[in-house]
């Protein structure tokens, strides 16, 4: 039997089961076409009450905005700029869930990576990874984390970590640094919120194709991560949204301080 790798073909697009109705969520790097807004979408076809999205891009979130609410409704999808790296505009981000009866799950999807020698990389390249990718995942658990506690909500948190938290890849130092920390993260916050009945999980991609890393990586590069893949391909973006809706629900309620691999290179 030939088992040379070859790509598959992605699944059929799995369709909503009202697993979050009734549940604000609020999304962090949601505007485009990644993870983040495919979370989103997810959400909203799972029934949440509403979704708020928050980008650092402000024209690019504009856009989303209107395209989802068109498709499912104004009162359903709301926003604010929102750049991590500032806790003014992470506390105006959660302000923007209060109409809907506050923040019952908190998805945190902001981080920046990048490919840099250690050897050349700058005090100001790591910093900036880190500011982003791991303190503001920081700020935003301790803003929603500190509100459903006030609230005596049992909310979720979701984090988004990497496989390159685990496993080594040339040129990541700064990024690999940051979601091992997020993973770590994962698990203290979970500890320490679990007397509240807040849950806190993090899922791991390993690749996930989406139109901006296209434009900011090689197709040979492409081509070689896609071969490290049991199934010859990257992921789909709702793939991963798909675990993070999973880790919201209440169909991971015994579940908290895990890191889940969204993942086909373990096979």
């Amino acid at each position: 039997m030939n088992t040379r790798k070859v790509e598959q073909a992605p699944p059929e697009y799995v369709p909503g089961h009202g697993l979050l109705t009734d549940r604000t969520v609020v999304v962090t790097a949601a505007a485009g076409a990644g993870i983040g807004s495919a979370v989103v979408r997810r959400c909203l076809e799972e029934g949440a009450r509403a979704v708020v999205l928050g980008d650092v891009h402000e024209a690019r979130l504009a856009g989303a905005v209107k395209e989802l609410a068109d498709q499912f409704g104004d009162g359903r999808v709301a926003s604010a700029v929102c750049d991590v790296t500032r806790e003014e505009q992470v506390n105006a981000l959660l302000d923007a869930a209060e109409p809907f009866g506050g923040v019952d799950v908190m998805v945190n999807n902001a981080g920046l990576g990048g490919t840099r020698s250690l050897l050349e990389m700058t005090d100001e390249e790591w910093s900036r990874v880190l500011d982003i990718t791991l303190t503001g995942t920081f700020r935003c658990v301790r803003a929603a984390g500190g509100r459903m506690a006030r609230a005596g909500r049992k909310g979720v948190i979701v984090n988004n970590a990497s496989v390159v938290g685990w496993r080594a890849q040339e040129g990541q130092a700064h990024y690999a640094a940051a979601k091992a920390g997020v993973m770590a993260l994962t698990r203290s916050a979970a500890a320490d919120l679990a007397a509240f009945g807040i849950r806190v999980n993090a899922v791991s991609p390993s690749l996930a194709m989406h139109p901006f890393l296209a434009k900011v990586t090689t197709d040979e590069f492409l081509d070689e991560l896609k071969g490290r893949e049991a199934f010859g391909r990257a992921a789909e973006p709702w793939e991963v949204a798909n675990v993070m809706v999973f880790l919201a629900s209440g169909y991971s309620s015994y579940m908290t301080g895990e890191v889940v691999s969204v993942s086909s290179q373990h096979a």
